[in-house]
């Protein structure tokens, strides 16, 4: 693969200095240029043409949210990671950011004793997503045979809906969630890879934009139907049966499972653990693995699981792993995603058994 070049905009010349060594530390990138805030990246952007572009979220002149939208309105494919700070207005404002097309986004590093301890940090965080949106923009693979899935016949309607997403998480949910109607008869459950700031922001927008209440996870809070609940960053969101009453939303520290702490997995192995076959799983775009082994769990209970297709995921890591494995019922775009969790929710037995049988 040809080195993809990077835009790097931040009005931090301490940033940008950290930015250019991390970027050019992987013999698959390097360095376009660089711009001190947004009016200066659109200029850059036209002289450039840059393949991938990370964008700062507050810089004088014109900010990141400002920059994003102007790129949207010329039409630009190129992928925009956000750099924010860890503070709740730059949560906040990410998250606007990511919900209105920003690819992903990396945290700054804050108060590291290093400068070495820093670009450690960094690349850590920053590499991987570069790689992965590098990979997507050279162009798809050629597709890959998918398994037949093995046919269930439990025949139970779903009594909740366990979601796991990462990269592109924000967009994908703001267009799924919202297409719930008031009236939808089940729990949603969401892990989303994010710090624990940038969680309770997302629960606040998405919760503006939904018909359905949307909540930060909260310990000891029951898990009710018409509700969505956004696992808090950095905590496991579990579920616990309660006896002769609703299942409570249960918060842990557990060592984090694929990297991640929220995980896909331990959400998904807790609710087979309450709810058998009556889980719906469903996974979004993100990088990685995660959902995979606990979709192999739910599958082998009789449970239904969905995943979003490769042409409309941001990353094709987790509901391809998912696909790839032959445990998707069904694998949609991003705009039918909604509708099918709303048909399967309506109890019609069978719909439902239509999906349990279906082949991927």
């Amino acid at each position: 693969m040809a080195r993809k070049r990077v835009l790097i905009v931040d009005d931090s010349a301490v940033m940008r200095g950290l930015l250019r060594s991390v970027v050019a530390a992987d013999p698959l990138l390097e360095v376009a240029g660089t711009a001190a805030n947004g009016a200066d990246a659109l200029e850059a952007m036209e002289t450039l043409k840059p393949d991938l572009m990370l964008l700062d979220v507050e810089m004088p002149v014109m900010d990141g949210l400002e920059t994003l939208r102007r790129l949207q309105a010329r039409g630009s494919q190129v992928p925009v990671i956000m750099c924010s700070a860890v503070t709740q207005r730059g949560a906040r404002v990410t998250i606007e950011a990511l919900a209105s097309g920003a690819a992903d986004y990396v945290a700054k590093p804050a108060q590291q004793a290093s400068r070495e301890q820093a670009f450690a940090k960094l690349s850590k965080e920053l590499l991987p997503k570069l790689r992965e949106l590098a990979r997507r923009r050279q162009g798809a693979r050629a597709a890959l045979p998918l398994p037949s899935v093995a046919p269930t016949s439990t025949g139970e309607v779903p009594r909740i809906v366990a979601i796991g997403v990462s990269t592109g998480g924000p967009a994908a949910l703001e267009r799924v969630l919202p297409e719930l109607p008031s009236s939808f008869s089940l729990p949603v459950l969401v892990v989303q890879h994010m710090p624990d700031l940038f969680t309770r922001s997302l629960a606040d927008r998405l919760d503006r934009n939904c018909r359905v209440r949307v909540r930060e996870a909260e310990e000891g809070a029951a898990v009710c139907a018409g509700q969505a609940v956004i696992a808090r960053g950095d905590w496991h969101l579990e579920v616990q049966a309660v006896a002769g009453g609703a299942a409570l939303q249960h918060l842990t520290r557990k060592p984090p499972e694929n990297h991640c702490r929220p995980s896909a997995d331990v959400l998904f192995r807790s609710c087979g653990a309450v709810y058998g076959a009556g889980v719906l799983a469903v996974v979004l775009t993100g990088m990685g693995s995660d959902g995979l082994a606990g979709c192999r769990g739910l599958r082998q209970a009789g449970a239904m699981v969905l995943a979003q297709d490769e042409a409309t995921s941001a990353v094709w890591g987790m509901p391809g792993a998912v696909a790839r494995a032959g445990l998707a019922n069904r694998i949609l775009p991003l705009d039918q995603i909604a509708g099918e969790m709303v048909r399967i929710a309506s109890g019609d037995f069978k719909e439902v058994q239509k999906l349990r049988d279906a082949v991927a």
